[in-house]
């Protein structure tokens, strides 16, 4: 389908309109009286490209951040390891929990987690 519809006889754009006697719709000319059915019943099409909202996964080495907190509180996982860094999911959706992500601070596993 076409984006955009030209009129075969001043080139002009062509938009969408009903015509209420045979319940079609139909592209007009607003310059002259051309006009043709639409092929397609679709007038707008909205796509929406989703983004995924958290990138942890692309910082490497975040249990020797200095700036970000630390927690004794949480054990890791997979390596038992006593001492974690801590951050808040940056999501600011209405919709969306309050997300606290983990990384392990022990160099030989690194390992991440959520709450």
């Amino acid at each position: 389908m076409a984006s955009i519809k030209f009129c075969h006889e001043c080139s002009n754009m062509l938009y969408p309109r009903v015509n209420p006697e045979f319940r079609q719709l139909m592209f007009a000319c607003r310059n002259c009286s051309f006009e043709e059915i639409a092929d397609n019943s679709c007038v707008f099409r909205h796509e929406v490209l989703h983004t995924p909202s958290e990138k942890t996964m692309v910082i490497t080495d975040l249990g020797s951040d200095p700036t970000l907190p630390r927690t004794n509180d949480v054990p890791c996982p997979k390596c038992n390891g006593s001492q974690a860094v801590y951050f808040q999911s940056q999501s600011r959706h209405a919709e969306t929990r309050m997300t606290l992500y983990y990384v392990c601070c022990n160099t030989k596993c690194q390992h991440r987690w959520q709450s």
